[in-house]
């Protein structure tokens, strides 16, 4: 696959550069429910989620859906490790993101329920 133009080659990472994706982005969504006060609110939702996301990514991978080529090797019950970090990370940034916006004190206020 040709290198995307202006973003930065980060497959010199070799088998780290899937983990590394997740740390970054993984803690993106951390700073955002810390700043939030959505930690409990995600790990709910996380907990809710993660058995469908196991189950969706076990089954396409073991069907040959997708390969994940630049991994580190390391599967946990059946599945890369950074898959696992994908199915915490992704709803983490996804809560993040709309309690952020929408939360208590989130940036778009009240005019956001109207």
């Amino acid at each position: 696959m040709p290198h995307a133009g202006l973003l930065p080659d980060i497959t010199a990472l070799g088998g780290y550069t899937y983990l590394a994706t997740e740390v970054a982005f993984g803690a993106v969504a951390l700073a955002l429910l810390y700043r939030a006060d959505a930690l409990r609110k995600a790990g709910w939702t996380i907990l809710a989620l993660y058995p469908i996301a196991y189950l969706w990514d076990w089954y396409t991978l073991h069907v040959g859906v997708f390969s994940i080529e630049k991994r580190t090797g390391v599967d946990v019950l059946w599945i890369p490790i950074e898959e696992h970090l994908f199915m915490i990370v992704v709803p983490a940034l996804i809560v993040g993101i709309h309690e952020t916006l929408h939360g208590e004190n989130g940036l778009l206020g009240e005019e956001s329920d109207r």
